[in-house]
């Protein structure tokens, strides 16, 4: 069995190695190669946290297990990271335990990878403004990754507490991006590809503000009853996610379903866009959605890849159960 630490799986893994298998497992999703378990996801009743397994398995990529962890929102005044994860990869022909791998900085990355999937397929390709909504730990890999896809000449950015903006300014400055913290009705006006990846209960974004053409990748709803964009934004926009059941149950489309703006009919998986199977995007006005829920399948795809390169390069520990 290995073990892959944090620090291997930063070493080995960067975010071109995290598009490539999380675009490709969007794919397997979309084909029916690929497919995610019900998730569990609980509020344990100690220390504010949310608790819980996502797991599945890609008969194209040959990955099986499941990602465990959750949300501790007090761990940033010990010195940790607010998500905490662990990956259990298992050999799909045996069912034996086959690699144990740190999931806190591949969440990251996985996120990141996934929201720069949809704007590599979604965004219109003048895309010159990069909106950021939240400034959190995995906003700064949001940008990181976002930035790579398109030509953006600049980056507004608006979060709750202004206090935490100077990092993600500081992450613009070193990939060399003016940065500019403003009101999200100039953030909304302004920006061609907007990331929402926030904590939030409630519409942080309104439909009024948002203008025509605009890209939007929703990335931090993954439980019901959070919220980030006006629903009548979703209703307006073509919205696709990476899996459907999940967007319409924990993700940001729950509430545009509930109220009956959108069905499900009105969601398209971005694996149908990746296998040339959907256009994607129809026309420089349309404003383009994705709903990224956070599928277990993206754990599993790129910690497949941390193993494997961690155990190529003799990074990983090696024990006999």
């Amino acid at each position: 069995m290995l073990i892959v630490s944090e620090e291997v799986c930063q070493k080995v893994i960067g975010r071109a190695d995290a598009f490539e298998a999380v675009e490709q497992v969007f794919a397997a999703m979309a084909r029916g190669d690929a497919y995610n378990f019900p998730v569990i996801r609980e509020a344990i009743g100690h220390a504010d946290a949310l608790y819980g397994f996502k797991s599945g398995f890609d008969r194209a990529g040959l990955a099986l297990g499941l990602k465990s962890g959750g949300y501790w929102p007090g761990n940033m005044d010990k010195g940790l990271t607010n998500h905490q994860s662990t990956v259990f990869l298992f050999d799909p022909d045996t069912g034996k335990l086959h690699a144990l791998v740190g999931g806190n900085y591949l969440t990251a990355v996985r996120t990141a990878a996934a929201s720069s999937v949809s704007i590599a397929h979604l965004a219109r390709k003048d895309s010159k403004v990069l909106g950021m909504v939240g400034a959190g730990h995995q906003a700064q890999f949001q940008l990181r990754a976002a930035a790579e896809q398109r030509d953006f000449e600049k980056v507004l950015a608006w979060n709750f507490h202004p206090d935490m903006l100077p990092k993600l300014g500081a992450v613009a400055a070193e990939i060399g991006l003016p940065f500019e913290a403003v009101e999200r009705e100039q953030l909304g006006a302004e920006a061609d590809a907007i990331i929402t990846i926030t904590s939030a209960h409630e519409a942080l974004m309104m439909k009024d503000w948002v203008k025509p053409g605009t890209h939007i990748a929703c990335m931090g709803t993954d439980t019901k009853g959070k919220q980030e964009v006006d629903p009548a934004l979703i209703a307006a926009a073509t919205v696709f996610t990476d899996e459907v059941a999940q967007s319409t149950t924990i993700g940001e489309t729950q509430h545009a379903v509930a109220s009956g703006l959108i069905a499900e009919k009105d969601i398209t998986p971005i694996g149908d866009v990746i296998n040339g199977k959907h256009p994607g995007r129809t026309s420089d006005d349309e404003i383009t959605l994705f709903d990224g829920t956070g599928v277990g399948l993206q754990d599993l795809a790129v910690a497949s890849v941390a193993a494997r390169l961690a155990q190529q390069a003799g990074d990983a520990v090696v024990i006999d159960l």
